[in-house]
Parts: C-alpha cells; structure tokens; sequence
C-alpha cells in the first residue's frame, strides 16, 4: 500500500504530462503481481467496492472525531479523503498496514455490517499519505490528473521499456477480455507471454478520432474530393456491439467513446436491437426520428437504472457513423467508402425508431462546405455540433492518425456574464477558488440583479486561476461553506467571457436556461459590469436555436 500511496502523492502533485507516464511505467515495472495489476485497475476506473460509499466514510470519521470540527475541516480542506487523511485520531501500533491486494480482496468478500470495521483498521494501520491513497481507492474517483486512457499509455510505455512492440491501440483491443490483476496482460507486455486473445463476443474496438481542421493551412492542400462529409451531432459518442458466441449466446452492449459500459442505462435501446455486428455512432435522444436537445440526453446519462416514465419521455437511439464488424466479420481494414456502403445496407435491414444512419453532406468545394456549415438546413443539422471530414479510403484505425478525419466544428457562442460565486476546486485545486458561477442582468421592478446561467471550472491559465482566487478573496461578501459569493453590483465586478457549444431550457436554473460545454474564454478587466450582457440576450440566442430545431 505504501508505493502505491506514493505513487498517487506524486501523480497529484506532477503537471506534466509526460512525467506521470513516467512515474505509472516505473511503478508498474518495480511492483509486484498481483498488486500492480490492481493499480492499474483502480487508476482505470475498473475498481468499484460498493459498501464504501462517502457517507460511510464520514459516519467512521464522525464516531471518532466531533462533527462539528470535521464539518468545518472539511469545508476548509475541500477534499473528503484528504481531510479524513489529515485529521483521523491514529492508533499507533494498532494493526499492521495492510497491502493493496489485500484491500482489494477483503473489500470484495466483506459484508456490509463487515466492511466500516475493516476501513477503520486500515485508517489506524496507515499513516497520512496512506490513509489518503486509500480513501481516494474506495471512492473509486483518483483526481490524480491521469486519466484511463493515459494509464493504459503508461502500459505501453512498459512494453516499449521491455522491448515489446506494443501500442495504446493493441492494449485497448484487449483489454476488455483481461479482468484485474492482469497476470496475462503484464506477461504479455514483458515478453513473458502469448498476446492475449481479443476476440470476446461483445468486446469494446479502440474508437478513431479526428483531428481538428486548420481551415487555413488543411484546405490548401487538402482535396474535396477525396472527403466525405456528415454532420457531427451533439450527443456522446458510443459503440454499440451485439455478437454471438459459437454456443448461441448473445453479448449486447453499449459503451462510451473510453471504452465504459453504459448498457445499464439504456434497456430500452437494447432491447430492440436484433443484428449481429458493431457499429460506431452517436448516442442520442430521438423524438420520431427527430434530435432532441442534448439536455434530454443528460436525463439518461450515469444512471445506474432508469424508470420506464424517463424512457417514455427521453427515448434513447443510436445515430450511426459506421460498421466495424458484421456478423462475424471484422470491417475496419476496409476502406471508409466500402464500409458506408455496408453500413447503408446494414441500417436499411436492421434499422428504426432507436437506430437510424448519419447521412452524408453532399458538396463539391471547402468554401461550398463551409456555407453549409455557417448556415446549415433546417430541421436535424441545426442541432448538430458541425461536420465531420472523412476520406474515402480511410481504413478505420484506433487513436487520432493526422489525416483521415477531421472534425470541423462550429464557432462557439460568447457571451460576457458576470461573475457571482466561486467554490473551492479538488485535487491539487483544493486551495483555489477554481469553480465560478456567473451569471447575466435581468431587469426587475427594484433595478437590475443578476441571474447565474452557468458554471465553469476551465479554459483560464494557472496564472489566471491565482489572480481569480485573489480577486475572489478580496472581494467576497458571504460565506456559504467552501462557496464564496464575491460582490457584484451595476458598479463593480468582474466580466467573464464566457464561450458555450449550445443553450437549454432547464427548470432547475432561476433563468430558466442552461450552458452546454461552457468554459472562460476570456477574463475581461477591463470590462464594467454593467455592461455585460443581458438574459434577453441569452434568450434571444435560445429562441434561435430552437426555431432552427424546427
């Protein structure tokens, strides 16, 4: 537990990016099996202990420690495993300190009256450091900047260490066969042992990704005709794979762009599917084979279960970009013009209500493309995010190859809003104000207020954020827990401009509306407050929206 707890120490205190992949490779080269394996599981996502929910924790914390002084610790530190860290009453000489693979296989056996003993065993074996690396494990949530996908690098980044020619990509095809603490996995990847086998009924496929377009340097040199283009619609990106295995069994699942299954959320999507193959696609809310807001989307998203009215109201489809495998047959070596055509044919047999095909946009010039794209049809395209750029002959190939696809989105809205909140950030934020809620000037029979219309916690440099927190220090009014509201009146505050993807109606804002993807685009010093922009403004930009929907 103690190098897995240090490794979590340096993680949150490394920026770059670089360096973190350093310190997961050498982790994983100098620990041992099986305690490794189920580092990377945690520092992956793919732990999940149940019984240890935060509440739990806070109840052990509370029958040790008076409420009082660990309600006003913790909206001080900001953190819950950091703040138990720090003030937990240690019994020296208690227990033993316990090893990871030990915590991982007791939490997995242990009952739910079993399980706050356990936690405070290990709390009083550990010191500080360790006692946060395992708070952090059993939330489940590292906030060690350092996401799967870049432990997933750092494990190729070991092969690579051991002269294995492996890939992030051959990692991903198979890694949803191997189970934690990955024994075959780490043979492989040391050249102890055969690749695993990929080939699971039901598997995750590494997605393509696209590149961003340079509308000045890319279209010089790039050919229109060589490209296809669609629309790139506002949901989440998702694989839907239902296989057979030789036996007859059916695998049906549906998983996110990082390769996490959200099947559980979406019973009534997969019900109704009856092929056999893969598709890659973008999860949606579909009204009569119409796009609804991204916001009805959100209804459906990290839900473990869904009532039946939520899937009346908010019915769930897959709007599909392309065929990966059928029946049987692995698609992705073919190029980009053979599988559409496939996935045509596929869509016309097994398509309806929830599964419909991504159609394309016909142009013959990049300044004829980008008309459509500043001024697109009426109906579904306006609510798309952009356009995808696609070439023909693309084979369909994990990562993010310079080249074959591009993604071309609109410019993002603006606007300049006020800000009114702002809330200590997690992790190595936890000293900054980091979150802010702004907001836009409505007029009321006393004069005018301000109204929040969304929050923010991105888009600003580290410089930024320490001349944010300042003006937030020397300016606040009241106090609401780890929340500081800051003064802000028609006479002083300060402007946020604040750049969005799109708008919703929402009954849970006092505006009455909501930002999609907002972040800070600019910090406006120079800007009078009272000359940021009104809710008529944001309403305004809404009413657009929504008659483009049709």
């Amino acid at each position: 537990m103690r190098a897995f707890a240090e490794l979590l120490d340096r993680l949150s205190f490394t920026p770059s990016r670089n360096a973190k992949l350093v310190l997961v490779r050498d982790y994983l080269a100098g620990a041992p099996d099986p305690e490794r394996g189920y580092a990377l599981a945690a520092l992956t996502g793919e732990l999940v202990f149940d019984a240890a929910k935060p509440a739990l924790i806070r109840r052990i914390v509370e029958a040790r420690v008076d409420p009082v002084l660990f309600g006003w610790s913790y909206d001080y530190v900001g953190d819950l495993a950091e703040t138990v860290a720090l003030i937990w009453p240690q019994k020296p000489g208690a227990n033993r300190e316990p090893a990871l693979e030990e915590v991982v296989d007791e939490l997995r056996t242990a009952t739910r009256a079993e399980t706050p003993r356990l936690i405070e065993s290990w709390l009083d074996a550990l010191d500080a450091e360790g006692r946060w690396a395992l708070l952090k494990l059993l939330a489940g949530g590292m906030r060690v900047g350092l996401s799967a996908r870049l432990a997933k690098q750092a494990a190729a980044d070991l092969a690579a260490h051991n002269h294995q020619p492996i890939e992030l990509k051959d990692i991903e095809e198979v890694w949803h066969a191997q189970a934690p603490p990955y024994a075959e996995l780490f043979a492989w990847l040391e050249g102890r042992g055969e690749r695993p086998n990929p080939d699971a009924p039901g598997r995750f496929r590494p997605v393509m990704l696209a590149q961003a377009v340079d509308e000045v340097a890319d279209f010089k040199k790039l050919d229109p005709g060589d490209y296809a283009a669609e629309w790139k619609w506002d949901g989440i990106r998702v694989q839907l794979v239902r296989e057979v295995h030789p036996d007859g069994r059916v695998e049906a699942r549906l998983y996110s762009r990082t390769g996490d299954e959200i099947s559980g959320a979406f019973p009534d999507l997969m019900a109704e599917m009856d092929f056999e193959g893969v598709i890659d696609g973008e999860l949606l809310v579909l009204h009569e084979g119409r796009v609804a807001p991204f916001g009805d989307l959100q209804q459906r998203l990290n839900r473990k279960s869904v009532s039946a009215a939520v899937m009346v109201q908010h019915p769930a489809g897959v709007r599909a970009y392309d065929l990966l495998a059928e029946g049987g047959s692995d698609l992705r070596a073919l190029p980009f013009a053979e599988r559409r055509a496939r996935l045509e044919a596929f869509t016309a047999r097994h398509g309806g209500p929830r599964l419909d095909l991504s159609p394309l946009v016909p142009f013959d010039s990049w300044d004829g493309l980008a008309a459509i794209r500043a001024n697109p049809p009426e109906g579904d395209a306006m609510a798309a995010e952009g356009l995808m750029l696609k070439r023909w002959d693309s084979s369909y190939e994990a990562g993010r190859p310079k080249g074959p696809w591009f993604k071309w989105k609109r410019d993002p809205r603006l606007v300049d809003a006020v800000l009114m909140y702002a809330q200590r950030g997690h992790g190595k934020r936890s000293s900054f104000y980091s979150d802010y809620t702004f907001g836009v000037w409505v007029s009321e029979p006393t004069g005018w207020v301000l109204t929040p219309v969304g929050k923010a916690y991105f888009g600003f440099t580290d410089e930024e954020l320490k001349q944010l927190d300042k003006f937030v220090r020397d300016n606040t009014v009241e106090r609401f827990g780890p929340v500081r509201s800051v003064r802000a009146d028609r006479g002083f505050g300060l402007v946020l401009e604040v750049a969005f993807e799109g708008l919703q109606r929402s009954t849970r804002h006092k505006s009455g509306v909501a930002m999609r993807f907002p972040r800070i685009s600019r910090i406006r010093w120079d800007k009078p407050a009272a000359e940021a922009d009104t809710l008529e403004t944001v309403e305004a930009m809404l009413a657009q929206i929504e008659a483009g929907r049709g």
